[in-house]
C-alpha cells in the first residue's frame, strides 16, 4: 500500500500485477527469489523489492508533494514501524502464528499494549503538528501510515475508545485523503498465461 501510494503521486507510469502470496507466480519469483512484495522493475531492468526502496525511487524520480525533503528525519518514525511496532503489531494480530495455545482470531493484548507504547512518538509528534514532521505530509506519514491502519483495524470498537487521540485523528484524515483513495481500487489477480 505504502508503495502505491509513492508511485501514485510520483506519476510514474506502471503495470500492476496484483498476485495471490500463497499462489506466487514463477515469473514474480524469477526477478525476486525472495517472494515478497511488491516488486518493482524498473525501466532499465533493475528490481526493488521493498515496499519502502520502492516509495524511495519512485520519490526520487518525481517528488511533486515533496514527501522526501525531511527523509532523514522521517527515518526515526519508519525505524519504528518497520521494527518494534511490526514485531508487536503481527504478534497482536495474528496471535495464533505465535502462541500455540492461542485460537485464530486471538489478539495478543500483551503486544497490543507494547505497540501502543511503539506509538507515543506519534502521539507526542501530532500533539504539536498535524502531520509527523511538520504541517505538511511526509515520507514518514506515507511510510507508517498502512502499519497504523492495520492496528487500528485489528479491533475497531478498543480503537476509537483507546489510547492515542492524536493518531486516531491523524489516521482518520489520512483514511479520507485522496491519496488513500486513489489507490484503493481492486485489480484482478494476474495470470501468467
Amino acid at each position: 500500500m505504502r508503495a502505491r501510494m509513492a508511485l501514485n503521486a510520483s506519476g510514474l507510469s506502471y503495470e500492476h500485477r496484483e498476485v495471490l502470496l500463497r499462489d506466487k507466480p514463477q515469473a514474480m519469483l524469477d526477478v525476486s527469489p525472495k517472494g515478497t512484495v511488491p516488486v518493482f522493475i524498473t525501466k532499465d531492468a533493475k528490481v526493488v523489492d521493498e515496499s519502502l526502496a520502492v516509495m524511495r525511487y519512485a520519490l526520487a524520480q518525481n517528488d511533486p508533494e515533496n514527501w522526501l525533503r525531511q527523509a532523514h528525519d522521517s527515518q526515526q518514525f519508519v525505524e519504528i514501524i518497520d521494527g518494534d511496532f511490526k514485531h508487536h503489531l503481527d504478534r497482536y494480530k495474528y496471535a495464533s502464528r505465535y502462541d500455540e495455545t492461542a485460537k485464530r482470531g486471538d489478539v495478543d493484548l500483551s503486544h497490543r499494549k507494547s505497540a501502543v507504547t511503539c506509538l507515543k512518538a506519534w502521539e507526542d509528534a501530532l500533539s504539536v503538528s498535524r502531520y509527523l514532521l511538520g504541517g505538511t505530509p511526509s515520507l514518514a506519514d506515507i511510510a507508517t501510515f498502512p502499519f497504523i491502519r492495520q492496528f487500528a483495524a485489528t479491533e475497531p470498537e478498543w480503537w476509537s475508545k483507546g489510547p492515542l487521540p492524536q493518531t486516531k485523528k491523524w489516521l482518520a484524515e489520512w483514511l479520507e485523503s485522496d491519496t488513500f483513495k486513489a489507490i484503493m481500487t481492486k485489480h484482478a489477480v494476474w495470470s501468467e498465461a
